[in-house]
């Protein structure tokens, strides 16, 4: 977000945590892209604000993480001390989070094998009719390739590949159903907390189905080695999508990421190698 809006969504969450009874005298700014994760202190809460327009999503999250809590998950909790509901203020959404500090060490490939075996096993016990097929997210992807306007700086040919990649892969994994189940959707690194209470997941809206490979997929390499049953081949297709998918964001012109100029072409590279082509420079 740009200063100003920044500035309106740091309001917006602590307006909303000190209206609920939890003091606010300070905020600090953990994560900042098209939605802000704030730091609220003394009382220790992780507020996530986004714009309005997402409230779908942050109630779809709460509840995610509400089921999940339930049957003891392995991921970040709402914070208990008010209900566990989604806030509208001053055209933001706004949801509260246990705040947890980060702990050493790296989490090693083994570990993070472990939890996601645990959360995957948890995602078996819960109920979700409303959570979407991972195909779903391949779809909104091609409309942003194929949509000219919305990626006019996307070169005649990388749109090509792109789309074939994305159309190609969707099919190859998603034509067989009979094994898929919930997921986390994007259980990259920078979604796994190393906590007191161990590992966590974090970033709960990207829940889908789809097989567990895809979820391995977003880990490093040496994690799908120590998940028994995982698919090292489908791994690998899997691999190659969710590359596909990330750089089909990058290409949109309402993208925000930093650095997004070097993303495009480091995606299309990283599309290939998974693919096992020869990597563009």
């Amino acid at each position: 977000m740009e200063q100003p809006e920044l500035r309106r969504a740091v309001e917006a969450g602590r307006a909303v945590a000190s209206e609920l009874g939890l003091r606010t005298d300070d905020v600090a700014v953990v994560h900042n892209s098209d939605r802000v994760a704030l730091r609220l202190v003394p009382c220790d809460v992780l507020a996530r604000v986004a714009p309005s327009a997402t409230l779908a999503e942050a109630e779809f999250e709460a509840e995610v993480a509400r089921q999940l809590a339930g049957v003891g998950a392995p991921v970040a909790e709402l914070d208990p001390r008010v209900p566990p509901e989604v806030h509208v203020r001053d055209g933001f959404v706004v949801s509260l989070w246990t705040y947890y500090a980060p702990v050493g060490p790296e989490i090693s490939p083994a570990d993070y094998a472990d939890v996601f075996m645990r959360h995957h096993a948890a995602l078996r016990r819960i109920d979700l009719d409303d959570a979407p097929h991972f195909t779903d997210r391949v779809a909104a992807a091609l409309d942003a390739v194929e949509d000219r306007g919305r990626s006019p700086e996307l070169t005649d040919a990388d749109r090509t590949f792109l789309g074939d990649t994305l159309r190609g892969l969707a099919v190859e994994i998603g034509g067989d159903r009979t094994g898929d189940q919930l997921l986390h959707g994007e259980p990259h690194p920078g979604n796994l907390l190393s906590t007191r209470r161990g590992p966590l997941f974090v970033d709960l809206a990207t829940c889908c189905r789809g097989p567990v490979e895809f979820d391995l997929a977003h880990a490093p390499e040496e994690v799908a080695e120590h998940y028994a049953g995982a698919d090292p081949d489908l791994v690998r297709r899997c691999r190659a999508l969710n590359w596909a998918l990330f750089c089909a964001w990058r290409w949109r012109t309402e993208d925000q990421m930093p650095d997004r100029d070097h993303w495009r072409a480091e995606g299309l590279n990283r599309v290939r190698a998974a693919l096992g082509s020869r990597s563009v420079s």
